[in-house]
């Protein structure tokens, strides 16, 4: 037997490291080859990292959210035969026998949490293994949870994921590991025993306070959001848009089975495509608006090419894939591309380049939008239109009230280099031609 060292290999885009996001693996486990033993980021793309060869797990070299330089070894496997690999002996080797606690198959995407793994430490060798902590697993008392009131019960986020699953207040729990450290094992024995702390009635005091690592995409998102608000000066200008003609158009629109120019069935419309046309002929009048700003160096990027970001939620977090020459696309093209980029972004296939390039952004939580939203901008561009939720509201014709369907542009701008006066021009043109569908489609 010999061993296989795993090293990150280079996962494209230039990059010289990447964070660690997912361990698909535990020390102890067989893997066959093409098994994916761990998922890491680069921007926002996430690339999995199989395994080369069929082995066992023998140590795993990096904590979740740690960065990996390229070519740094992640892996090391038992395998048949020579390895690639000198056996080592000493602290990893005691530190891969003090093998961390099983953990829970992989929860949905949004349901991620950091697994728990065992890293090499000086006096490794105190810990027990996990074969051992089963046969030791403290029993709660009866009369009480068994520790002291106030004391925080320690214990892994996969874990503490899987007591949330089941119901299972922590502070419940014997912990059999170091320093009453809670493992899975002590879970499955207190599912088998079930809670014999006496209930108590009424409401109950909660003091505990769980510290979740900012890791992967979340963390890819607010070190974002902390640049754009830092470094741009926002200005929010909301403007009302009576959209009825709009949604009646869109309505026939798609009762029409019509194919395009390549013979494929059109996509259905939603208020995006139309948004993102009007858009257009609004930056045709205010190129400026179409801009990266480049702050240290005091320089305005204008582009020709309108490229429009469109921020989409999945289950892992906030991403914006974009439409690529919106000003070379029809209201269909449109649509058809905003669906494409959509389920990529969700399936989480959407490549490096259908995820950066944008020159301005639209947010819209749909349903959930809200009356009024102040959307951040994208950094670096300079501004970013947000979708408010349509409602039937009651406008006045001048002789009466009648049911109108309204929505709100919520929409903010860079300040250094968009005037008020001009974001208001920006926004009404976009209303005249949301109001106006017809005009959308005059060149």
């Amino acid at each position: 037997m010999g061993e296989h060292v795993i090293k990150l290999p280079d996962v494209g885009e230039g990059v010289a490291e990447a964070e660690l996001v997912e361990w698909h693996v535990k020390v102890g486990d067989i893997v066959r080859e093409d098994t994916v033993l761990a998922a890491v980021m680069t921007d926002k793309a996430t690339v999995e990292i199989p395994s080369p060869v069929d082995g066992q797990i023998l140590w795993l070299g990096a904590e979740i959210g740690d960065t990996v330089a390229i070519g740094s070894p992640i892996v090391r496997l038992k395998v048949a035969g020579e390895g690639n690999a000198t056996p080592r002996s000493g602290d990893e080797g005691e530190a891969v026998a003090a093998e961390a606690p099983a953990r829970l198959p992989t929860p949905k995407p949004e349901a991620v949490a950091p697994t728990a793994r065992t890293s090499p430490k000086a006096g490794a060798t105190d810990v027990k293994p996990a074969a051992a902590v089963s046969k030791n697993v403290q029993q709660p008392s009866v009369s009480g949870a068994p520790r002291p009131e106030g004391e925080k019960p320690l214990a892994s986020p996969a874990v503490r994921l899987r007591a949330r699953d089941a119901g299972i207040d922590l502070r419940q729990v014997g912990g059999s590991g170091p320093a009453g450290r809670i493992s899975h094992e002590d879970i499955e024995a207190y599912l088998a025993r079930g809670p014999q702390v006496a209930k108590t009635s009424g409401l109950a005091r909660n003091d505990t306070v769980e510290d979740i690592k900012v890791v992967g995409l979340r963390r890819k998102i607010a070190e974002k959001m902390t640049l754009s608000k830092s470094r741009i000066p926002h200005i929010t200008y909301v403007e009302e848009i009576d959209v009825t003609a709009l949604e009646e158009l869109r309505a026939a629109l798609n009762k029409e089975k019509r194919a395009d120019k390549g013979g494929a069935e059109r996509p259905k419309l939603t208020l995006l495509p139309f948004l993102m046309r009007a858009m257009v002929k609004a930056i045709a009048d205010q190129p400026n608006l179409n801009s990266l700003f480049d702050d240290e160096a005091g320089i305005i990027h204008q582009h020709g090419g309108i490229h429009i970001g469109i921020a989409a939620q999945t289950p892992s977090g906030l991403v914006v894939p974009v439409v690529k020459h919106a000003e070379a696309r029809d209201i269909w093209d449109c649509g058809a591309e905003v669906i494409r980029l959509a389920e990529a972004a969700k399936s989480g296939t959407a490549t490096r380049d259908e995820l950066s390039g944008s020159t301005i952004t639209i947010t819209s939580l749909g349903a959930m939008g809200g009356v009024a939203t102040t959307p951040v901008i994208n950094h670096p561009e300079v501004a970013i239109i947000g979708v408010n939720k349509m409602m039937v509201r009651p406008v006045w014709d001048g002789t009466q009230f009648i049911p109108r369907k309204m929505m709100n542009l919520s929409s903010s701008f860079d300040h250094r280099v968009i005037d008020g006066w001009n974001a208001a021009v920006f926004i009404q043109r976009i209303k005249t031609l949301l109001e106006t569908p017809a005009l959308i489609f005059v060149d």
